[in-house]
């Protein structure tokens, strides 16, 4: 629900201009953290042949109520001083050539493995635990949800950026209202068998809100029916948002921007490596042209977890890996755009094509592979029945391409992708060295600590063969039916209201 204000700074700060002394004064308003506080592995995106990378930002909502504004707007006084949820997480795609962006939800009551974090302000060390996917905020901070992130997508995210309750009201405000529709009259308030309620009351069709009204919008939760159904009305309000803007030349009045970079800058928590106007401008500058029927926003696909099936999830990984896989080799999740390659477009007037590998491709070895020494798992039996002896092959693959020290292990490590790991950081351009001799792109190559030395987890996915099977590319606009896929340019987007919620 706060992706509001992160969304809209990059797109105000991006034409913002100001004196010195007022920069100066935006600077001052910006809060910083460290980008991971916890290991996941993933490298960071390859550039593709024009030298262009497609752009990573996780947008988090804090429901924090440390602050007297916060508690006033929503929550009880028991939760002062409990460690803050990530109560909303939207991953921000954008496209290597920008001409296209994407968003993921994941529902905050989703199951998911959260690793091993330190939270950077105190030293404080929180053990790796399977729990709900907003716990991991206060494992050790954003850089927690974001390491959650990357261990669960394989994703490399570039940035972070974070707001509560307050900042979503200040921005709404500084924004003027967003259009919303519900198809009836809505009331989202405590019932006989079900307490809470955001306090949101509208009637049927579309009207415009703003402030605490925006929040409560942003909250609801019982009206809509579930957590799915409130990503899917925060989506809704997200693609309207940027509407707004766009038909009031926002990003063009000098005078309106004052206002709005105000209360961005106000609003934000942001990893460190953005923490600046300049850095937030350099950032801006590359979304704010996307087009609105190319922004796609969607949603994790799930399922009902089977310990809880009625309160919680758990992610449904057939339609989730469909999505993350166009997310990893920068397919659009829309339709609308001219077909090209997967990867990124042509060079712009400014850029130069570079000679690099695509984000899908591992590096040619650069260390004597006799040198290198590897262990090969098996781990064929994630989903369904174990291919025996592919350990075995796999290893000898690799000794017949020189790696004569690879040797196969008798441990079974279910594991739906191939993948391999390596245990420091050291030996990063050994493990690439690995990968690119069976045919294993780059974006699989993790460091883990729990691994001794370098491991293939031979997976389901490579049951036999003596070079790993190369996946097609997913096609544009291929995103699973059960993401709930919501295009930036529908404006007749309307949500359904729980038949109990209606006046």
């Amino acid at each position: 629900m706060r992706w509001v204000a992160s969304v809209l700074s990059l797109l105000i700060l991006g034409t913002a201009t100001a004196g010195y002394l007022y920069y100066r004064h935006l600077n001052g308003n910006i809060r910083s953290g460290q980008r991971l506080s916890g290991d996941s592995g993933v490298p960071k995106t390859e550039a593709n042949a024009a030298g262009q990378r497609p752009l990573n930002i996780l947008m988090i909502g804090s429901d924090s109520r440390d602050k007297p504004e916060n508690l006033e707007l929503g929550g009880s006084r028991d939760s002062v001083g409990a460690p803050p949820l990530a109560d909303v997480q939207m991953l921000l795609h954008v496209s290597a050539d920008r001409k296209n962006a994407s968003v993921v939800s994941i529902p905050r009551d989703t199951r998911v493995d959260i690793p091993e974090c330190t939270d950077p302000k105190t030293g404080a060390k929180f053990k790796a635990t399977n729990a709900m996917i907003n716990e991991s905020l206060g494992n050790g901070g954003p850089g927690c949800t974001t390491a959650t992130w990357e261990k669960l997508t394989n994703v490399y995210i570039d940035h972070w950026m974070t707001v509560d309750f307050a900042g979503v009201v200040h921005m709404a405000d500084a924004i003027g209202g967003v259009e919303v529709c519900v198809k009836d009259n809505v009331w989202d308030r405590p019932l006989p068998k079900a307490s809470g309620g955001s306090g949101l009351k509208l009637p049927a069709g579309k009207s415009k809100v703003k402030g605490e009204q925006a929040l409560q919008w942003l909250r609801t939760r019982h009206a809509f029916s579930s957590d799915l159904g409130r990503a899917q009305a925060q989506h809704m309000y997200m693609n309207s948002m940027i509407r707004e803007l766009k038909g009031q030349n926002a990003f063009t009045d000098a005078g309106r921007l004052t206002g709005l970079a105000e209360a961005a800058t106000k609003s934000l928590t942001v990893s460190e490596e953005i923490g600046s106007v300049k850095k937030l401008y350099n950032l801006a500058v590359q979304l704010k042209d996307v087009p609105t029927n190319r922004i796609t926003m969607t949603t994790m696909p799930t399922l009902p977890d089977p310990r809880d099936p009625d309160n919680r999830l758990v992610v449904n990984q057939a339609d989730a890996d469909k999505l993350w896989a166009m997310v990893r080799k920068d397919v659009a999740f829309d339709k609308n755009g001219a077909p090209q390659a997967p990867g990124g477009g042509q060079p712009t007037p400014t850029q130069q094509p570079a000679q690099q590998p695509s984000p899908e491709q591992s590096k040619a070895p650069v260390t004597s592979p006799d040198k290198v020494s590897v262990r090969v798992v098996n781990g064929t039996g994630a989903g369904g029945a174990v291919t025996p002896k592919r350990a075995g092959a796999v290893a000898e693959q690799l000794v017949a391409k020189g790696f004569t020290a690879a040797r196969a292990d008798t441990a079974l490590v279910p594991e739906k992708t191939t993948v391999i790991r390596y245990p420091v950081a050291d030996l990063a351009d050994e493990a690439q060295s690995v990968a690119a001799a069976l045919g294993i792109p780059a974006g699989s190559v993790q460091l883990a600590a729990d691994v001794p030395r370098i491991t293939v987890v031979v997976g389901a996915d490579w049951r036999e063969g003596a070079v790993y099977p190369q996946q097609p590319a997913p096609e544009a606009g291929s995103v699973p039916e059960t993401a709930e896929a919501i295009n930036g340019a529908d404006s007749e987007a309307c949500m359904d209201v729980y038949k109990p919620y209606r006046w």
